[in-house]
């Protein structure tokens, strides 16, 4: 297949381009940064050299792709609402240019708004404030073959820059990595390069389902991430209110994990790389 990837020098969309032209497929890649856009047609990738404000590009390259992949986000939490308001008009745009054919989309979620163990076959809270799954549903009532892919809070590997750095920064800061009440809030977990084949086995066997779970480790308390920080920085580990974490509590006290039983089953995907906890602990994590 010829798959256009947004995000394609991200974190997620930089393994999910690997992933896809070590399959055999061709890609075209959406980059503005001329850094990451060589790096990218490096690894043999096409270009389309725009932003996500730049609507024709986005419909031009997916009107040409036989699949589109969306990974790309503005994670500035500064700016959330912006940004999701931004997600659900990229996704718009997108199936704008797959409307009236069976070409799919993959849009990209996190587990926010779904209840603990949720499964596939659970719709997130719609007050959730991204829209990304929002947005696929509303294309695939239209006609439009669109799904989504809810990752994990934590895609781990090193190199991350996600929530998990985050914390240690955080604990670093504040002299004690923290949990919220007893800590028994759990995160799921995928290794970068697990999450980036579920989008590619979804494309490959026709995208029959409305959304997936790239997720390995179902359910890590909040704990046990907090204790091997705090093992790792000589810090203690202890329970702190809620505005301990700032604009951050949303998610450190949230339970965050859900069951994969049925993406593996569909998909035949075994994870093949570290759980989270041993991913964590290893000094590349806490370099710097």
């Amino acid at each position: 297949m010829h798959v256009f990837v947004t995000g394609a020098t991200g974190w997620v969309g930089s393994a999910v381009v690997d992933d896809l032209i070590e399959a055999g497929h061709t890609v075209t890649g959406l980059a503005r940064d001329p850094e990451k856009a060589s790096a990218l047609a490096w690894k043999g990738a096409h270009l389309v050299r725009a932003t996500l404000e730049d609507n024709d590009a986005l419909r031009g390259a997916a009107a040409e792709a036989d699949a589109v992949i969306h990974t790309a986000f503005n994670h500035d939490f500064a700016r959330f609402l912006e940004s999701a308001a931004q997600d659900q008009h990229v996704i718009e745009t997108l199936g704008s240019a797959l409307a009236g054919s069976r070409r799919p989309l993959l849009v990209t979620s996190g587990l926010l708004g779904l209840p603990r163990g949720a499964t596939e076959a659970d719709i997130p809270n719609p007050g959730s404030p991204r829209k990304s799954e929002v947005a696929a549903r509303a294309l695939a009532e239209r006609g439009v073959h669109a799904a989504t892919v809810r990752l994990a809070p934590s895609v781990h590997g090193l190199g991350d820059y996600g929530f998990v750095p985050l914390l240690i920064r955080m604990a670093r800061e504040k002299g004690v990595s923290a949990y919220i009440d007893d800590g028994s809030n759990a995160w799921a977990g995928v290794c970068r390069t697990d999450a980036a084949r579920v989008y590619r086995l979804a494309l490959e066997q026709g995208v029959t389902e409305q959304a997936y779970h790239a997720v390995a480790d179902e359910s890590v308390p909040f704990r046990e991430i907090a204790t091997v920080i705090g093992r790792r920085l000589g810090l203690p580990v202890e329970p702190r209110p809620a505005e301990h974490f700032g604009w951050f509590a949303h998610f450190a006290g949230t339970n965050m994990s859900v069951s994969a039983e049925r993406t593996r089953k569909l998909l035949g995907w075994k994870p093949k790389g570290p759980d989270l906890l041993a991913d964590l602990d290893q000094p590349g994590y806490f370099a710097g």
